[in-house]
């Protein structure tokens, strides 16, 4: 009968979601994701607790948060040292490189026949494979974290923004060269904007590898902070409410971030039809 309780819970919440769901008003939009994630961190509550699961194996959300208000200096360090520092920093590099590098394959047909297969080749690579190199290239501080980023961003963005300047009509073009618009007037005034929501597409993707590629390559090497070497770290002393403290914060930032990108979309591409919904 242990499982009554949880069982109860779970009908409930499914009620309740049920009956906001014939609703559709921005507050019920916005009550179900928040009825249905304090229905699973209830029942993760529930489940830890009823069945005594020791805290290595899985800490109650109640430890979790105890842990992430207890440790916030600490993760204040980590988030500036791994999402400031390598994360941002790897990711704004990245997207600007991809941005001219798009620009360039865009006026040259052997950019666009070469480049473009090795890029898929290299988006391809695992990051467990480059991180080390990388590591031993830039050193262990943000700088080879920031170059992990970088590789791993860089081609999603370019192959999207190659796709959206290609993205205009030939009648379009052709009206561009008709009043004699050079190429550069033509890409600000006609390409540039068309390929805006590829671009955001490609940005908005990358948010979060930019975070994974940053956590990652800093197991293989950081000074003693950054959220991969505090995870790292905490799983060898079993602090397990650390480590999932840590994840926490790296999903808050992940949300953040992506919430950032795709805010700034919706005011550049306003006149976009996905944007008028």
């Amino acid at each position: 009968m242990t499982a009554l309780p949880i069982l109860i819970v779970w009908l409930g919440a499914w009620g309740v979601n049920s009956w906001l769901s014939r609703f559709d008003t921005r507050l019920t939009r916005t009550l179900v994701p928040i009825v249905f994630g304090t229905t699973i961190l209830l029942l993760w509550e529930m489940i830890v607790r009823i069945y005594s699961v020791p805290s290595v194996i899985l800490p109650a959300p109640s430890q979790i948060g105890a842990s992430f208000m207890a440790n916030l200096p600490v993760l204040w360090t980590d988030f500036v040292q791994t999402i400031i520092k390598g994360a941002l920093t790897g990711w704004i590099i990245g997207a600007l490189a991809a941005i001219v590098t798009a620009i360039a394959i865009d006026r040259s047909t052997f950019l666009r026949r070469g480049l473009l297969p090795i890029g898929n080749f290299v988006a391809a690579l695992p990051i467990v494979g480059i991180a080390p190199i990388l590591v031993m290239w830039f050193g262990f501080d943000w700088q080879s974290k920031a170059a992990v980023v970088v590789v791993m961003v860089f081609f999603p963005i370019l192959v999207n923004m190659v796709a959206g300047l290609a993205a205009t009509e030939a009648m379009q073009r052709d009206l561009m060269a008709t009043w004699a618009a050079p190429y550069w007037q033509s890409l600000w005034k006609l390409r540039m904007p068309a390929a805006m929501p590829f671009l955001f597409n490609g940005l908005k993707i990358t948010t979060t590898l930019a975070l994974i590629g940053a956590i990652v390559a800093e197991f293989f090497g950081s000074p003693t902070r950054g959220m991969g070497f505090r995870i790292s770290t905490a799983v060898g002393r079993l602090d397990l409410p650390l480590v999932w403290a840590e994840i926490l914060a790296a999903a808050i930032a992940g949300s953040l971030f992506y919430g950032i990108v795709a805010l700034i979309e919706k005011k550049v591409t306003f006149w976009h039809p996905s944007q008028r919904t």
